[in-house]
């Protein structure tokens, strides 16, 4: 069993590394559930990532981290590696931007590396083809936002008990299929056709510290890894969490 005293901390919180961490969405919730947040991602996200940056590829710096044994100075690992292969964004709204290109499917070896970094961990991923467990599915109705954004999440090395899923209270606002929905969510993706204006993601999702819309539209509501660092974190004090 894990216990309290037993995980790495900075002062009196736990050190969390948040690989694929983008500008910081999922970084923001465990902060404010009590971990001390080390984020990296391929992409320069230092002018806007709430906590300390590094830049790098993730597996590569996770595949480092385990070589030289620096990984026992954490005792939890977020990832959100890129969703967009087999999505539909990535060959339609996005590739305008130069979002739409090909992707690869990172989460096999991921998986491989964060067994073996021997920590528990949670890898997210929206709802869709991604060979990911359905562990726990969180919707953004659970917290009272603006956004549903469903997202599954596989725990590696410990559990948690999977919250109600609320019943949905109308539409999504925005045209689909030709017709116009209004409703009290949001669409925070893509741009035009009723979708959300950047004021109005950032407000749906409960993220204040960047306005750039390709960081919005991939991030998750700080509410979601808030509430899995919570039950993490709970089980850990419970004495529940297997080593």
């Amino acid at each position: 069993m894990t216990h309290t005293t037993d995980i790495p901390r900075v002062g009196q919180r736990p050190a969390l590394l948040d690989l694929f961490c983008c500008a910081g969405g999922a970084g923001r919730g465990y902060d404010r559930a009590g971990f001390r947040v080390d984020g990296v991602d391929v992409i320069d996200r230092s002018a806007r990532y709430p906590f300390p940056f590094r830049q790098g590829d993730a597996l590569t710096v996770l595949a480092e981290l385990i070589h030289s044994g620096g990984i026992v100075a954490y005792a939890f690992i977020h990832a959100s590696p890129p969703c967009q292969d087999g999505c539909a964004l990535t060959v339609g709204t996005n590739r305008s931007k130069g979002w739409g290109r090909t992707h690869v499917q990172l989460i096999p070896e991921l998986r491989t590396l964060l067994d073996a970094s021997g920590l528990p961990y949670v890898i997210e991923q929206p709802n869709g083809k991604a060979p990911v467990r359905k562990d726990i599915t969180l919707c953004g109705e659970q917290f009272g936002l603006g956004v549903l954004r469903h997202r599954n999440f596989e725990l590696g090395g410990w559990s948690a008990v999977r919250p109600q899923h609320p019943r949905h209270r109308g539409y999504v606002r925005g045209w689909r299929h030709g017709e116009y929905r209004d409703g009290p969510y949001v669409a925070a993706y893509g741009n035009g056709g009723g979708k959300a204006t950047v004021p109005e993601m950032q407000q749906a999702m409960g993220i204040d510290w960047t306005d750039v819309r390709e960081e919005l539209t991939e991030a998750i509501p700080p509410a979601y890894a808030e509430w899995l660092g919570r039950a993490f974190l709970a089980q850990v004090t419970a004495g529940a969490v297997a080593a």
